[in-house]
């Protein structure tokens, strides 16, 4: 049986879906230190809708979407030794370019990919698995003895937080849209959830801290809401808001901070780094392996990029979402 027509999904300027086009694309020969890559799932994050929306300005029109994927080694340029074709690999971060079914990667970016862990379980993970090492091992250390409060517990990110710190033995108490959703927590390993987008959350967080508030708070919606986020937070205690679904986070005065410390971690930056770049994916592996996977909500045809950001984007899924070429 004849592969159908290879296709990759354009972005032509900044603006909604119906910038997005469906073009045919032939496999291209890799140059000097690249790899080409036949995807197997490829990861749909909020980041590509940041792209799209030119709230994180791509540095040339048209251009091809997408930070993270899994899938096979087909071809492998002049100076590439460590990787050869045949091997199963995934990646995140720069440079972008994954909504298609084929794609040069430099080969520094490809991580082999170790048996027994599916290539849609991998690109599922990668780019919020590097995310939530950064999290919770460099930008606030959680352990036993720490109480995380997690925005979103349901989404991608979010669920993927309350496994892996619930692992390492952390209290968390996650927020979510609808009673669906608070269930979808509570699988995951949240301790407590909170339900609805227009409760008092810093009372609700005292309320189940004996008014301590929390020591982590990890905040991936954004917009005014991050001022109740730090009042969720002990002095001293510290807040990474790593995404802005509800908007841009309005300014802030430092004393609203106040004795807290507020991090924009970033995990493009993350994964450019030479050296965090492969231990963090190595943990990501362990933790595959010992059953901290992410929730996979929805897989959609390439083709079909369109909705499966629009649906990211109006709140209609939960776990993570994939394009399957």
């Amino acid at each position: 049986m004849e592969r159908a027509m290879d296709c990759m999904v354009r972005m032509t300027g900044p603006g909604g879906v119906e910038r997005l086009e469906v073009l045919p694309c032939a496999p291209q020969e890799p140059g000097p230190g690249e790899i080409r890559i036949r995807h197997d799932a490829i990861g749909v994050n909020f980041l590509d809708i940041y792209h799209r929306t030119g709230l994180y300005p791509l540095p040339g029109l048209p251009a091809v979407l997408g930070v993270e994927g899994a899938g096979v080694v087909e071809a492998v340029g002049p100076g590439v030794a460590a990787l050869a074709p045949g091997q199963r690999v995934a990646y995140c971060g720069a440079p972008v370019g994954a909504y298609a079914a084929t794609r040069l990667l430099p080969a520094a970016r490809a991580v082999p990919l170790p048996e027994g862990i599916a290539a849609r379980l991998a690109a599922a993970a990668m780019l919020r698995g590097l995310t939530a090492h950064m999290l919770l091992t460099r930008v606030h250390p959680v352990g036993p003895d720490t109480t995380l409060l997690v925005l979103a517990a349901a989404g991608g990110l979010g669920a993927l937080l309350v496994r892996w710190a619930s692992r390492l033995g952390a209290r968390v108490i996650g927020t979510v849209g609808s009673p669906a959703k608070a269930a979808l927590a509570e699988r995951a390993g949240a301790g407590a959830v909170i339900v609805g987008r227009d409760v008092d959350l810093p009372a609700e967080v005292a309320a189940l801290t004996g008014g301590r508030g929390v020591d982590f708070a990890v905040d991936g919606v954004g917009g005014a809401g991050l001022l109740k986020v730090l009042g969720c937070v002990r002095p001293f205690g510290t807040v990474a808001n790593v995404g802005q679904a509800a908007g841009p986070v309005p300014p802030l005065r430092i004393e609203q901070i106040g004795s807290r410390r507020l991090s924009r971690p970033s995990v493009m930056a993350y994964s450019a780094d030479p050296e965090a770049y492969p231990a963090a994916a190595a943990a990501l592996f362990a933790a595959l392996r010992e059953g901290i996977v992410p929730e996979i909500g929805a897989e959609y045809p390439l083709a079909e990029a369109a909705r499966a950001q629009a649906d990211l984007e109006a709140g209609r899924t939960v776990g993570s979402l994939l394009l399957i070429p």
